[in-house]
């Protein structure tokens, strides 16, 4: 895989998309998705689970016999509060419909059906903080290990200007549990002000990968294996949400050793 960097459009409905395919890997699916007030839009969850999220704006979600009205409200994914997002199952039908200018994120990955559709409210996310110092980053757990999923893992990340995140370097692409878990991932990056840029490196130990990339507002990084450590420059906070799946969902990551020092500071 020679390119992780997929840029995001700037206009238009589709934003960005990744699958299985496109990506070379086997498990995690993302797209992010612009909705004019009134627009619908349908979808088949195929043999995939599937967890919407509200980005910003208003939508109602219908699938099956589930209706959930006129969920959502944030105005920006910097908005100090939690999203709504809904999960949905796989063999199920979706119309999402925005009732103003709407943001929406789709994340998938495959599953047999265990789980029922549910709405994911705000007060149910916990949020909590990272790290210290210029490490500090803020962490919505929109889809954590702890509630019902067969692969999916889901989290919004906030890291203020001048701060890194991800950080110190960690990777997770070992079936070595409880130590390394193997998760795909994928980051896609919002940034305050719009036109700033974030830093993000993708390196093995190996150096058989080894990328940096500027990312702009939309862009998506895609993580195959490796590190994967962000860094916001002077002036622009930095937004990403993050997708995991892998053959076991539990999040068991490994630190870079060379890097490890700075965790007994």
């Amino acid at each position: 895989m020679s390119n992780l960097l997929i840029k995001g459009r700037a206009s238009g409905r589709d934003i960005v998309t990744v699958t299985p395919a496109s990506a070379g890997w086997r498990h995690v699916g993302f797209a992010a998705k612009r909705l004019a007030a009134g627009e619908r839009l349908a979808l088949d969850t195929g043999n995939d689970e599937l967890c919407i999220v509200v980005l910003t704006g208003i939508v109602t979600i219908a699938t099956g016999e589930h209706v959930w009205r006129d969920i959502g409200g944030r105005r920006s994914v910097f908005e100090d509060r939690s999203p709504h997002a809904a999960y949905v199952p796989p063999g199920r039908s979706v119309s999402i419909e925005a009732a103003d200018a709407a943001e929406i994120a789709l994340c998938t990955a495959p599953a047999t059906g265990r789980y029922d559709a549910r709405l994911i409210e705000p007060a149910l996310i916990a949020r909590s903080v990272r790290g210290s110092g210029t490490n500090t980053r803020y962490v919505c757990d929109i889809l954590p290990q702890t509630e019902p999923a067969e692969g999916l893992l889901v989290v919004e990340v906030v890291t203020p200007a001048g701060h890194a995140s991800s950080y110190p370097p960690h990777k997770h692409d070992v079936d070595a549990i409880p130590a390394e878990s193997v998760l795909e991932e994928t980051y896609y990056h919002r940034l305050d002000p719009e036109q700033g840029f974030a830093f993000q490196r993708v390196y093995t130990d190996s150096r058989d990968i080894d990328a940096a990339y500027a990312v702009e507002n939309h862009d998506v990084v895609m993580v195959p294996r490796g590190y994967h450590p962000v860094v916001a420059p002077h002036g622009y906070r930095s937004y990403y949400l993050n997708v995991m799946a892998g053959p076991k969902r539990v999040w068991h990551f490994r630190n870079d050793p060379a890097h490890e020092w700075m965790l007994a500071k």
